[in-house]
């Protein structure tokens, strides 16, 4: 019992690692976005290189509106953890990051 316990702490410790990498690409695509001429290839490009380790294959749109940029992010965290994985559904984590277009 205390296995399962312990081991569920554990898928719950990745999900939430997996949620973070995916709010802080988020926040890095926005970042290159905002002072990029193509925003959506900067924000591809940015999230990329944050995407290295163990962070989940990540999903990327940018859009404008003329004043800001938005970057939403997306993954699906897998829960492979033996024994508790297989009790679990895979969970989709994501974030969006918002900022001010910078002149080019």
């Amino acid at each position: 019992m205390l296995c399962l316990l312990l081991l569920g702490i554990v898928q719950l410790v990745v999900i939430v690692r997996d949620q973070l990498a995916v709010i802080e690409a988020a926040r890095v695509g926005a970042r290159a976005a905002s002072a990029a001429a193509d925003p959506a290839s900067a924000a591809s490009a940015a999230v990329a290189d944050v995407e290295g380790g163990h962070a989940p294959a990540m999903h990327v749109s940018a859009s404008t509106d003329g004043r800001y940029v938005t970057v939403s992010v997306a993954a699906t965290s897998v829960t492979d953890i033996p024994l508790i994985g297989s009790l679990l559904p895979d969970v989709e984590v994501s974030g969006r990051a918002t900022m001010i277009l910078e002149p080019p």
